[in-house]
Formats: C-alpha cells, sequence, structure tokens
C-alpha cells in the first residue's frame, strides 16, 4: 500500500483529507512543520499532502526545504490552501509543488488528483529503478552507487557509526574473457554479483557494479576486524562456485578485495575513502590475488593469508 504524509495543523481538517484516503492509501499525519520534514525524512512515502498556512513554519518555506534534502526531493507535493489568488499558486510551483487542493475538500477531486499523482510518482520510480539498475546483474549500477554513497556517507557521519567501503574485483578476468568468450565472461559477473549479494542483505548493506568486472559495496555499524572477516567469507564463497578458470592463471574464478572501515568525519569524503579502498584492492592483488586486504582509520593492514 502506498504511503502519503499530510502536514496540516488542523486536526479536523487532516482528520477530513485522511478519511478521503485511507481505504487506499497508508496515511501519516503531522500537525507541524518539523514534523512533517522529521516524517518526511525517515519514511518512504509516495506523496505528501502539504498545507501552506501553519503557525511557525509555513508550508512554502517546509517545501523548499523538502526539495533541499536528497532524501525527500523527488517525493511530489500537493499543497492544500484556500488561498486562490495566483501569486501564491505561482510560488508553490515554482518552489516544486506538482499541484492544488483547495479547501474546503471535495471527496472526488481530493482522490482524483491524489491518484493521478501517485500514478505518475509510480512511473518514475520504475523509470528511475531501472535508469539505476545495472541490467546484466540485476544489482545497482554506478549512477546508482554516486548517487547513494553520499546519502548513506552523511547517515553515517551523523549517527557517528562505522562505515565500510570495499572494491571487489575478479582475478585474471581478461584471460578468462578470452579463454572462453565474452558470453561466458557475462555469466562468471553474474554469479559473482548474486554471491556478493547474498552476504549483502541487511538494510544498510549495499552493493554495485562498479565497470566492467568490478563491484563496490559500503555498509554501517560493523568493526574493521568484523568487516574483515565477513569479506574474508564472501571471497571463499566465490571461490566456493568452483568455476573452472584458465589453468595456467587460476584454478577457479576468484576474487581479489580491498576495503577500509573508519567512522566519517564532517571533514572526510567518502571519494577519499573509496580510492583507499582501491589501493587495500590493489595491495590484494599485488600479494597474489584471491585475499582480502583491509584497513581501519588509523590505516593499520588486515591482509588475509594465502589459501
Amino acid at each position: 500500500m502506498e504511503k502519503i504524509l499530510i502536514v496540516d495543523d488542523s486536526p479536523t481538517q487532516a482528520l477530513q483529507l485522511k478519511s478521503i484516503l485511507d481505504d487506499e492509501y497508508d496515511i501519516t499525519v503531522a500537525q507541524t512543520a518539523q514534523e512533517g520534514l522529521l516524517h518526511a525524512s525517515s519514511g518512504d512515502f509516495s506523496l505528501i499532502l502539504l498545507d501552506v498556512v501553519m503557525p511557525g513554519m509555513d508550508g512554502f518555506t517546509l517545501l523548499k526545504k523538502l526539495q533541499e534534502e536528497i532524501i525527500t526531493r523527488s517525493v511530489p507535493v500537493i499543497l492544500i490552501t484556500s488561498l486562490s489568488d495566483i501569486q501564491h499558486e505561482q510560488l508553490g510551483l515554482t518552489l516544486g509543488a506538482v499541484d492544488y487542493i483547495s479547501k474546503p475538500f471535495h471527496p472526488m477531486i481530493v482522490k482524483a488528483r491524489v491518484n493521478t499523482h501517485i500514478k505518475l510518482y509510480r512511473y518514475r520510480k520504475q523509470v528511475e529503478h531501472q535508469s539505476m539498475t545495472d541490467q546484466l546483474t540485476g544489482i545497482a549500477n554506478r549512477r546508482q552507487h554516486d548517487c547513494y554513497s553520499t546519502v548513506k556517507w552523511n547517515e553515517a557521519t551523523r549517527l557517528k557509526v562505522p562505515f565500510s567501503v570495499c572494491m571487489f574485483d575478479i582475478d585474471y578476468f581478461k584471460e578468462y574473457n578470452d579463454t572462453f568468450g565474452h558470453p561466458a565472461g557475462d555469466k562468471v559477473i553474474a554469479s559473482v554479483a548474486k554471491v556478493i549479494a547474498s552476504h549483502l542483505q541487511r538494510s544498510t548493506d549495499f552493493l554495485a557494479r562498479y565497470g566492467g568486472e568490478e563491484f563496490v559495496a559500503f555498509f554501517l555499524q560493523d568493526s574493521a576486524a568484523s568487516a574483515f572477516e565477513h569479506l574474508k567469507k564472501i571471497r571463499k564463497a566465490v571461490e566456493d562456485l568452483r568455476i573452472p578458470h584458465n589453468p595456467s592463471k587460476s584454478q577457479w574464478v576468484t576474487v581479489s578485495v580491498g576495503g577500509v572501515t573508519l567512522i566519517p568525519q564532517k571533514e572526510n569524503s567518502y571519494e577519499v575513502h573509496l580510492k583507499l579502498a582501491d589501493t587495500m584492492l590493489y595491495d590484494a592483488k599485488k600479494l597474489g590475488r584471491n585475499r582480502v586486504v583491509w584497513a581501519n582509520e588509523k590505516m593499520e593492514q588486515w591482509c588475509e593469508k594465502s589459501s
């Protein structure tokens, strides 16, 4: 069921809107702009109905704040107003509102406009999902990684929790393609992605195909030591697929992994630590491949020994 957030300081009006829509939608009500901003930032809403006239922060100010936040800027907002002059309508549309609902409410009009914008939102999300998904593996693509990494990095910074970022590379992949052909290589990429994804299933875990045979993942709340142990299990799970490789290079298809764990500070950047993870990956390959090299924020390293 799609979720709708109603932000209205009038309990009567909010209840009236809720009664019109709650047979088709999951409705949450906030009675102040601050409460609405909190709900919008933490919930997965498909539409926000926002009253223009509220004490303290008004609807236009809240709409501007919603448009500034990465998490909420794509959620459509319908303004609720009894202000019918053209200037207020222009201001709302300029700030990013998709429509207006006027007081007093007419249930059929409210339902029609809400249904229309919910359908448009569903369609846009479907298109966005397709544009953010790697077609070969079904996991996130680099574009989604670039968008989502900023959100999760900022979240870890705000919550002061450990953030781990790692990079995977399929060992001797060019030689595999040269030996078995590109269709077989595509199957290997898809198989490796499936195994890695099966070990990264918490709500705070993220995995993307970064390019070619390379993957990037990040996750929250693990220490460097526990992240290292977890990635060793993933590396071994790929090896345990027992996909034959070119014997002159490697008996089986394997991956090298490099990563780093830290508690982000405001002066840190995700891009710098992604490069550190790439450096750890380089070290893993230099040390013989099919291993994990991990670091903490003090750049103390854990190096998996050759099996």
